[in-house]
């Protein structure tokens, strides 16, 4: 139907001439309902994953494995984003500058967390890299909802004075 679009209306161009950027994008392009289908299962999974953690913390089966499964839900929750702006718009909005900073101190706080967890072994270090993950999570988020960071910092302000 597009191309018969294209060719009443005088713009007949080839398939070739359009790029093989825009035909694969136009081909992975996701619906609306599919996409939201897409963040609702992996947003659940993420979740799931840092209950299972939590499980297992309180199972005694080790601070290593609660911070494993804590840290691989926030990134599958982190990553169930993509499925509403896409990959690349969704990068393109964690390094805009209003959120840069807290978007580098999620992907470290991430990495330290899995470094104290896998490669020390060191459940006091792990525990507080996983607070300071929650932390940088969070005002991570708080980057997405207007004036929300001015709205803490203000708070944190009148119950420090």
């Amino acid at each position: 139907m597009d191309k018969l679009k294209r060719a009443l209306s005088g713009n007949d161009q080839c398939d070739e001439e359009s790029g093989i950027i825009t035909q694969v994008m136009d081909q992975t392009t996701l619906s609306w309902s599919t996409r939201i289908k897409g963040f609702a299962i992996c947003f659940i999974v993420g979740i799931l994953c840092s209950f299972l953690g939590s499980f297992a913390l309180f199972l005694h089966k080790g601070l290593t494995v609660f911070a494993v499964f804590y840290t691989i839900g926030n990134i599958i929750s982190l990553a169930s984003t993509c499925f509403l702006m896409g990959p690349f718009n969704q990068f393109k909005k964690m390094f805009a500058p209003t959120r840069v900073i807290a978007t580098i101190l999620v992907f470290i706080s991430i990495a330290i967390t899995l470094f104290a967890a896998l490669h020390l072994k060191n459940a006091g270090l792990a525990l507080l890299f996983i607070i300071i993950q929650s932390l940088a999570m969070t005002w991570y988020s708080l980057s997405y909802i207007p004036y929300a960071r001015d709205a803490v910092k203000k708070t944190l302000e009148t119950c420090i004075t």
